[in-house]
């Protein structure tokens, strides 16, 4: 290491704490510049009030009753209502009482008895110093702010002009409450004032309305007698039980589906979204993007710098995710986002972004961190939205095994030829079932018919094998084997796989290849018995199958099921040009074919598979009947 590898590190993070200085400066400055406009917007609101006040003292008797006003606001105070707002403690019901007063008294003496409530509360729960002075000045502007509105009224009395005094007093006494709330938030929290503002209205407007209605019945009770005013404590109570009902409830719905770490949405919350995004994707046509991501060198910080460590990198990187799009943590090092309305290219573009702000985070001493991303998209030709998740987990892994640190964007021929690199590359069974689904998919994806057939068929060869009484190994081989049946159909153009109409027997010769093509890309990949399997799924017991024209026993077991379960799932399935069969028509058909098409000994095993399972279903639905 040189002297200048060497220092180098510390410039930056010297450099790096420079700049973060100097961000918490800007950031403090425009907040003390808020704080100072309205602090002394509202000192000059309590000079006016105290110079009315010295001209105009209210009668002795008055006092008793704001004493009384400022009693109950500062229990109000005190106790305030939960609210789903994280940004602030609660509502405080206080309002109600300050609204109240400011219709009886005026809004003079209310300005005092407002500040006063709110300052002895604030230091009765050790709130810092500034947020009181804040609060108390916008409680100035909010007194003085209902009184002026109410002075617009003629100074009558009748139950219209009470309601409408209580109404003018509450709206002016509110808004000043929202706009500058909204603002010390947007300020304090770096984010936009117009979606701050939003946010506070949509929580407080339930309360407001709430509030007015208390505050006529207040109004109306003092008039009649100060005492009756206490018969408000049932319906405040009656509104705080319902407010932290619902707090509550909120609360818990946020835990369930909020990863605790990180503070994204969690599995469950993301396979929410990802089923009501994909609904309206199917209702408008607009693409889904789903991005699948995955830290590169993760276990490298835990097994070097402890889990601590690993956790400070997952919050890091979470923070960076926010920015792409919808973003959840699906565990461990794995996270998803969700890109409504965003084309392949705009989705690689947010995914890349992410990757660059990923690439530049320097947490501690800990090594340059890394992600790869998998990107899938619906609807997209060969994508439907079950497969969704799966494809772009492929896309995902192949990022990973091609160098990591970047994107790759599903499609069908690019994961063929992954996928059979990784067939020929892995050993163990589970990764190579695994590639061979992936290959399968790319398969069906040509085929506008096919669905999941390649994979349907794998596991019912399976089943048949198992019924046979063929070995545990031999089962699994078979399984991908059937994955892999149709793999030829990779270098088949593909407008011969979509085409509908009856094909000529040109096309037909060129369909026909398939099996033999399919042989010649895995035989190589040392795979067992699987590549023969695949060669021969045409073959058929009378011996006027292809390639090879084999007859009875001569034709491999493992093509002799998968003969038969190809024909099964083809037989059951639907199509664009025609319905799929019947159970009970499908299997009269492999039936009356046995012997001739197909082995006999197999039409039994796969008989007795069906009935099974038509069994099990219908017992399902009867105790679902129950």
């Amino acid at each position: 290491m040189t002297a200048v590898d060497r220092v180098s590190p510390y410039l930056r993070a010297s450099w790096r704490r420079f700049e973060g200085a100097m961000r918490r400066d800007r950031h403090t400055s425009r907040l003390l510049v808020l704080v100072g406009i309205v602090c002394s917007a509202g000192v000059a609101v309590a000079a006016v009030a105290a110079v009315r006040l010295a001209h105009n003292p209210p009668p002795g008797r008055e006092y008793a009753s704001l004493a009384t006003i400022l009693a109950l606001a500062l229990i109000a105070e005190r106790y305030p209502v939960s609210i789903e707002n994280a940004n602030l403690r609660g509502y405080s019901l206080a309002a109600v009482f300050n609204v109240a007063g400011i219709v009886l008294f005026g809004w003079e003496p209310m300005v005092f008895v407002s500040v006063l409530s709110l300052v002895i509360a604030s230091a009765w729960l050790h709130r810092a110093r500034m947020r009181i002075a804040y609060n108390a000045a916008v409680l100035s502007i909010s007194a003085v702010s209902g009184g002026l509105l109410v002075n617009l009224l003629p100074n009558a009395k009748s139950l219209t002009l009470l309601v409408s005094s209580v109404g003018l007093v509450a709206i002016g006494y509110a808004v000043p409450n929202f706009l500058l709330a909204s603002a010390a938030v947007a300020v304090s929290d770096e984010k936009s004032y117009a979606a701050t503002l939003v946010g506070t209205l949509r929580w407080g407007l339930l309360p407001f309305c709430f509030g007015v209605s208390a505050t006529l019945m207040a109004v109306v009770l003092w008039q009649r007698s100060p005492y009756l005013t206490f018969a408000l404590a049932g319906p405040l109570v009656a509104i705080d039980l319902y407010e932290r009902q619902r707090h509550k409830a909120r609360s818990a719905m946020h835990l369930a589906s909020t990863d605790s770490l990180t503070g994204l949405g969690n599995t469950r919350r993301f396979h929410e979204r990802l089923q009501q995004l994909l609904d309206d994707a199917e209702r408008s046509g607009n693409p889904v993007a789903l991005c699948l991501f995955d830290l590169d060198n993760l276990k490298v910080v835990n097994d070097e710098h402890g889990h601590p460590a690993g956790d400070r990198v997952l919050v890091t990187v979470a923070s960076r995710l926010r920015h792409g799009g919808e973003a959840f943590r699906l565990g461990g090092d794995e996270f998803a986002v969700l890109l409504n309305g965003r084309a392949s290219d705009a989705a690689v573009s947010v995914a890349s972004s992410i990757l660059s702000r990923v690439a530049s985070l320097e947490v501690d001493d800990l090594p340059q961190l890394t992600m790869s991303c998998g990107v899938a998209l619906f609807p997209s030709e060969g994508v439907s939205r079950n497969e969704l998740l799966r494809l772009a987990d492929s896309a995902l892994y192949w990022a990973k095994d091609h160098g990591k640190n970047r994107v790759r964007v599903y499609h069908p021929e690019a994961l063929s030829a992954y996928a059979l690199e990784r067939l020929g590359s892995n050993p163990g069974l589970h990764d190579r079932l695994r590639a061979a689904a992936s290959l399968a998919d790319a398969v069906d994806a040509r085929d506008a018919n096919a669905g999941a057939h390649s994979r349907q068929v794998g596991d019912l060869a399976a089943l048949i094998a198992e019924r046979l009484g063929v070995d545990s190994e031999q089962i699994e081989m078979l399984r991908l084997a059937g994955h892999l049946h149709d793999v030829g159909k990779l270098a088949i153009p593909e407008e011969l796989l979509r085409k509908e109409d009856p094909l000529s027997d040109a096309e037909l010769i060129v369909l026909q290849r398939h099996p033999e093509i399919g042989f010649r890309m895995i035989e190589s990949l040392d795979l067992g018995p699987v590549a023969e399997w695949v060669l021969h799924h045409h073959e058929r017991w009378d011996g006027l199958g292809y390639p090879g024209g084999l007859v009875g026993d001569r034709i491999p077991l493992g093509a002799r099921i998968i003969f038969a379960a190809d024909a099964w799932d083809s037989m059951t399935s639907e199509r664009t040009y025609r319905k799929g069969m019947s159970i009970e028509q499908a299997l009269k058909e492999i039936q009356n074919r046995a012997g001739s098409q197909f082995d006999p000994e197999i039409v039994d095993a796969l008989t007795e598979e069906i009935d099974l399972v038509s069994k099990r279903d219908e017992t399902v639905e009867i105790g679902n009947g129950r």
